[in-house]
């Protein structure tokens, strides 16, 4: 962990953000940010980043901004019940910039909704969540 960097921010990646090589930038209450630079390891065969690849960013998103608790050691976790996902354009950057924001909900499920856009600022996708909370809470 770098010096002045949240600890909750240095969190050991999972295996599957190992895999696409996201890390999540930014995280605090109702709110979260996801980054991917683009590679060639989640292009489809047509050259464009798969969709799956936005779903996982905006699946990712919106589950942190709903789970935030200030905590290393006291974490929430969540599981996604619905997620709806719009694919609006492609790529025309170098990465891949997901934030979400919580929109609601109550003490066991939580709503969000999040977008996708390139750091260009071209709108790739967008998705709204329904997600119920597991563990701490």
């Amino acid at each position: 962990m770098t010096e002045g960097q949240d600890p909750l921010l240095a969190e050991t990646p999972y295996p599957l953000q190992e895999t696409l090589g996201f890390t999540i930038v930014d995280w605090a209450p109702d709110f979260a940010r996801v980054e991917l630079p683009l590679s060639e390891h989640v292009l489809n065969r047509f050259g464009v980043p798969h969709g799956g690849v936005y779903a996982t960013l905006l699946d990712t998103a919106l589950g942190y901004c709903g789970c935030y608790t200030g905590s290393a050691e006291n974490k929430q976790f969540c599981l996604t019940l619905s997620l709806n996902v719009n694919f609006l354009s492609r790529p025309k950057g170098k990465r891949l910039i997901c934030e979400a924001r919580t929109t609601g909900g109550g003490k066991r499920t939580f709503f969000a909704e999040g977008l996708v856009t390139d750091d260009t600022g071209e709108r790739i996708a967008s998705a709204t969540g329904v997600f119920r909370y597991r563990g701490t809470r």
